[in-house]
């Protein structure tokens, strides 16, 4: 169960660098963290990190336990994250650009898909989304509804980057993650034959 953790981590972490990359928005999430890391002067990753923390802080009061699974994805995705951005610079042809975003989305996909068939613990987000669905008795749809376009406005209200990318993002990430789990339910059939 590691190593899936770990590589659906990373790809997870690489996918939001490519979103970043592209420059055409990012997930709702990592706009909130641009926009912290451009007002505290900080990498992306170092700002992840510390919004991660303090949404486990938020757990504390609603009996949400953290896992092996929520550690490592606090510390992994941060750090795949910080690489990919420091690393993958923005394209100056659109054609590229789009490559970036559509290739990020694929990989947060993939590695979600990886992520969530360990049951190592939720991510810090979707820990605090499932606990608040739980303490105030509100569909999880509008729980995590309100917390990603809340986030998403504090972030661009801070300088973090929205576009088509993070519209893109939004539309399409669902397809990607139930593709992934698909596709990873055929493999783990077909590799116990």
């Amino acid at each position: 169960m590691i190593t899936p953790l770990l590589a659906g981590l990373i790809l997870f972490g690489i996918g939001e660098g490519l979103l970043i990359a592209s420059h055409w928005g990012a997930t709702p999430w990592t706009v909130f963290a641009q926009g912290l890391a451009h007002r505290l002067g900080v990498s992306i990753g170092w700002s992840t990190v510390a919004i991660s923390c303090v949404v486990l802080l938020a757990w504390w009061p609603l009996g949400e336990r953290p896992g092996f699974g929520t550690l490592a994805n606090l510390v992994i995705i941060a750090a795949a994250l910080d690489v990919t951005a420091a690393h993958v610079s923005t394209p100056s042809s659109a054609g590229w650009r789009a490559v970036l975003m559509v290739s990020g989305v694929v990989a947060i996909g993939i590695g979600s898909a990886l992520y969530l068939t360990t049951g190592l613990g939720p991510g810090p987000r979707d820990g605090l989304m499932t606990s608040l669905h739980r303490r105030l008795h509100v569909s999880v749809v509008y729980v995590r509804l309100s917390l990603e376009v809340a986030v998403l406005v504090v972030g661009w209200l801070m300088g973090g980057v929205v576009g088509v990318g993070t519209a893109f993002f939004a539309a399409t990430i669902g397809f990607a993650i139930g593709t992934s789990l698909q596709a990873l339910e055929r493999l783990v059939r077909w590799s116990a034959r």
